[in-house]
């Protein structure tokens, strides 16, 4: 239902944070790397939370302008990721941070 939302909102996404559980491959770098090189996405930011023998647990910052959720979703899952929250959504004109 989340998704719903944010697929309504989606042409208004400029950043969104994503609490993830991935397979140890593709590394950080190389699953960033992909995650950046979709249309309107302009960096990519992975944190290592936790991490076990087959899987680790990862935050991932995305910015930029329209960024296709389902998209996003959808190369995650290719890469052998799920998302288990959407931490953080902003959208709008401008970036806004909670301090």
């Amino acid at each position: 239902m989340l998704w719903r939302t944010l697929n309504r909102l989606q042409h208004a996404v400029k950043r969104v944070v994503l609490d993830v559980l991935k397979l140890r491959e593709p590394s950080l770098p190389d699953l960033a790397t992909s995650l950046s090189s979709i249309k309107g996405i302009v960096g990519v930011n992975i944190s290592l939370v936790e991490m076990d023998q087959n899987t680790e647990s990862v935050k991932i910052a995305i910015e930029g302008e329209d960024i296709d959720i389902d998209y996003v979703q959808e190369m995650l899952k290719d890469n052998g990721a799920v998302i288990h929250s959407i931490d953080e959504v902003v959208v709008g004109s401008k970036l806004v941070s909670l301090k």
